[in-house]
C-alpha cells in the first residue's frame, strides 16, 4: 500500500514538474535565432524543443538505415549479418515445434507422425543427438526394427549419447530373447552409468536368466553400498543366490564348494528352507549328523515345513518307527503348536500303529481346517481303527475336493508352484514364493471335475458299522422273455436270483450282486411247466446263512431220466465266495 502511494506521488511530481517547465518556458520572452545561408530563423522555446526532438527521431532512422545498407552489403559478401541470423531463428522454431510435436506423437503411439516429425526436426535443427533420439523412438513406435537398430548403432558415435544407444540396442535384444548379447550390452551401460537404477534391475534380470549368480551377488553388493537396498535385503537376496549357485555347483559335480555355499547360505537366512535341507544334507554328507539336526531344527522352530521333516529322516533312514518316533520329538518340541508340527507327529504315530495316538495328535484340524493331507490322516486312523469301509470312503471323498494346504505361492502374481525357485515362473519376481495357503482355494478345490458328486457315490460316513444279519436280496422274478427267431423253442426259461456277495455288516454297491442260476434239463416245450419263485429260508443250525430254495413240478414223462429234478436247499454265504469248482455253479453268471 505504501508502494502504491509513493508511486502515485512521484507520477504527479513529475507531471508538476514537466507543467512547470512548459510554463516557464512559453512566459519567457528569449527567443532561439538561427542563421543559416543568409536566412534567419526564430524559434519560441516550445518550437524548438520540438524541433530538437524532431532531430533527434531522424538521426536514428538514419543511423538505422545506414546499418541496414552496410548489412545488405555484408550478405551480399557472404558473411553472417542479421538477415542470416532471422532466417535461422525461423528455422529453430519449426525445428522445436517439430521436435515437440514428434516427442507427443510418440508418447500417444502414433508412429508414422512421430516419423514425420522426427525428419522435419532434424532437417531445420542442427542437433543430431536430440533428434536421431527421436528418430529412433519413432521407428520403434512405428515397428520398423532396422532403421532403430540403425539409428541406436549411430549414437554409440557419440559420448553424449553412447549410454542412450547400448540401452536402446540391449532392449532391442531382449524383446528378440537374445538373452545372451543383452546380458553384454548392459555390462557396457552399466560400465557408462553404475547408478542407474533401472539398469541395476534389468541387469539382475539378465545375470539370473543366465544363471551367472557371481554377478548378481557383486551386483547386490554395488547397490547396498550406493545405499539403494537395506542391509536385511540384501542379506536375504545374497542367501537366496548363494544357495542358487550351491544348487547349480553341487549338480555339477563339485560337493565340496556346494556344501560351503549352502551353510554359509543358511547362516545368513535361517528361515529359507531350502538353503536349511541343502546344508543338513551337506553335513550328512560329512556325517556330521549333530550340526545337521541343529540346523533343520533351528529352521523348524522359524517355519515348520515337510522338506525339513523329510531331511531329518535322513540323519537315520534305517531306524525303526518307534526310534524315529522318540528322535523326532527334539524336532517337534522346537514348534510344538504349529499345524506342520500336528500333522508330522500324527503320521509318525501311524507309522508305528498307534492309532488312538494318531487321532489324538491330529485333534479337531479335520474340522477346523481340513486339507488333502489331513483327512487322508483321518482315513488312515479310520482304516486302521477297523472302521467301516464307507467312513474311510467318505473321508476321501472329501479329500479330493478339499483344499492342499500350503504351498509355495508368489507374492506378486499369486502363481502356485511344485518346487521353490529364486525366480516365479509366472512373472519373474525375484524372491517371491512363500509357503502359504493360496488365497483362492475354491479354485484349486473343484480342479477335479465331477469329485463334488462323490460323496453321494459313496455314502455318508457311519460312525460305528451296524451289527445285524446279512439278508440276501433277491430281485422279483422277471417275466419270461419272448424267445428270438433263431433260437430253438425247446429251451426253457430259467429263473434268475441275485444276492450280494459282501461281507456281514458291508453296504453293498452294485457290482457286488452275483446272478445265479438253477440247473436245468433240454426237454419239449410241452412238458415243462413254469417254474415257482424261489424263496428264502434261514437255516435253524446258522441263523446268518440264506437258504435258497426252488421248487419245481415234476414232468408228467414217465421217463426218470427226462424228469426235471428237485433243487435241494443250498446254504449260501454272503461273506465267502463259492468255488469255482462247486457243482451247483454251473452256470452262474458273474459280473
Amino acid at each position: 500500500m505504501l508502494l502504491s502511494l509513493l508511486k502515485i506521488l512521484f507520477f504527479f511530481a513529475v507531471v508538476l514538474l514537466v507543467a512547470l517547465g512548459a510554463v516557464n518556458l512559453s512566459e519567457t520572452g528569449q527567443m532561439l535565432r538561427i542563421e543559416y545561408a543568409g536566412t534567419e530563423y526564430v524559434l519560441t522555446p516550445v518550437k524548438a524543443v520540438v524541433a530538437l526532438l524532431i532531430l533527434m527521431v531522424l538521426a536514428w532512422l538514419a543511423f538505422k538505415a545506414l546499418g541496414l545498407v552496410l548489412a545488405f552489403l555484408r550478405f551480399l559478401a557472404g558473411d553472417e549479418t542479421a538477415i542470416n541470423r532471422y532466417f535461422d531463428r525461423s528455422r529453430e522454431r519449426k525445428g522445436y515445434a517439430a521436435l515437440g510435436e514428434g516427442m507427443l506423437a510418440v508418447a500417444s503411439g502414433e508412429g508414422k507422425l512421430a516419423q514425420d516429425k522426427a525428419a522435419k526436426a532434424e532437417k531445420y535443427l542442427n542437433m543430431p543427438h536430440v533428434t536421431n533420439l527421436l528418430t529412433a523412438q519413432a521407428a520403434e513406435v512405428a515397428g520398423d526394427k532396422g532403421r532403430a537398430n540403425q539409428v541406436y548403432r549411430t549414437l554409440l558415435q557419440d559420448d553424449r549419447t553412447r549410454f542412450v544407444g547400448i540401452r536402446g540396442l540391449m532392449r532391442q535384444k531382449i524383446d528378440e530373447g537374445d538373452t545372451a548379447t543383452a546380458l553384454l550390452l548392459a555390462q557396457k551401460a552399466y560400465a557408462l552409468k553404475p547408478k542407474h537404477r533401472e539398469l541395476q534391475d534389468t541387469l539382475l534380470d539378465l545375470e539370473m536368466r543366465q544363471h551367472d549368480w557371481k554377478g548378481a551377488r557383486q551386483l547386490l553388493k554395488d547397490k547396498r553400498r550406493q545405499g539403494d537396498l537395506p542391509q536385511d535385503v540384501h542379506i536375504r537376496r545374497d542367501a537366496v543366490l548363494a544357495l542358487q549357485e550351491a544348487s547349480e555347483v553341487l549338480a555339477q559335480g563339485n560337493s565340496i564348494s556346494a556344501r560351503e555355499a549352502a551353510i554359509s547360505a543358511n547362516k545368513a537366512s535361517p528361515d529359507l528352507i531350502p538353503a536349511a535341507v541343502l546344508a543338513a544334507r551337506s553335513y550328512v554328507a560329512q556325517k556330521d549328523y549333530r550340526n545337521a539336526s541343529r540346523v533343520l531344527e533351528k529352521t523348524w522352530s522359524v517355519r515348520p515345513h515337510p522338506d525339513i521333516a523329510a531331511a531329518y529322516a535322513e540323519i537315520a533312514p534305517d531306524e525303526t518307527p518307534s526310534a524315529r518316533l522318540t528322535r523326532f520329538d527334539r524336532l517337534v518340541a522346537k514348534n510344538p503348536n504349529d499345524e506342520e508340527s500336528r500333522l508330522l507327529r500324527a503320521e509318525l504315530l501311524l507309522a508305528a500303529e498307534d492309532f488312538p495316538g494318531a487321532r489324538r495328535a491330529l485333534g479337531d484340524l479335520a474340522d477346523t481346517h481340513p486339507t488333502v493331507r489331513t483327512l487322508s490322516i483321518l482315513a488312515a486312523v479310520e482304516r486302521g481303527e477297523g472302521a467301516d469301509d464307507s467312513v474311510v470312503r467318505g473321508y476321501l471323498a472329501r479329500a479330493l475336493t478339499a483344499s492342499r494346504g500350503p504351498q509355495w505361492v508368489c507374492d506378486k502374481c499369486h502363481n502356485v508352484m511344485a518346487h521353490w525357485a529364486p525366480v516365479c515362473d509366472s512373472c519373474g519376481g525375484f524372491d517371491t514364493l512363500t509357503w502359504r495357503e493360496p488365497e483362492d482355494v475354491r479354485s484349486v478345490a473343484t480342479a477335479t471335475k465331477g469329485a463334488e458328486m462323490l460323496p453321494l457315490l459313496v455314502g455318508p460316513p457311519k460312525a460305528a458299522p451296524e451289527a445285524s444279519v446279512p439278508v440276501a436280496e433277491v430281485s422279483p422274478a422277471p417275466q419270461a422273455p419272448r424267445p428270438p427267431e433263431n433260437r430253438p423253442a425247446d429251451r426253457p426259461v430259467s429263473r434268475r436270483v441275485e444276492i450280494a456277495d459282501v461281507a456281514p455288516g458291508m453296504v453293498p454297491r452294485e457290482s457286488d450282486y452275483v446272478t445265479l442260476e438253477p440247473a436245468s434239463t433240454v426237454t419239449t416245450p410241452e412238458s415243462v411247466p413254469a417254474p415257482k419263485a424261489a424263496t428264502l429260508a434261514t437255516s435253524e443250525a446258522r441263523p446268518d446263512v440264506v437258504v435258497i430254495q426252488a421248487e419245481a413240478t415234476p414232468i408228467a414223462d414217465p421217463d426218470p431220466a427226462l424228469s426235471m429234478p428237485r433243487l435241494d436247499p443250498v446254504p449260501v454265504r454272503p461273506d465267502v465266495e463259492p468255488p469255482e469248482d462247486a457243482e451247483w455253479t454251473e452256470g452262474k453268471a458273474r459280473r
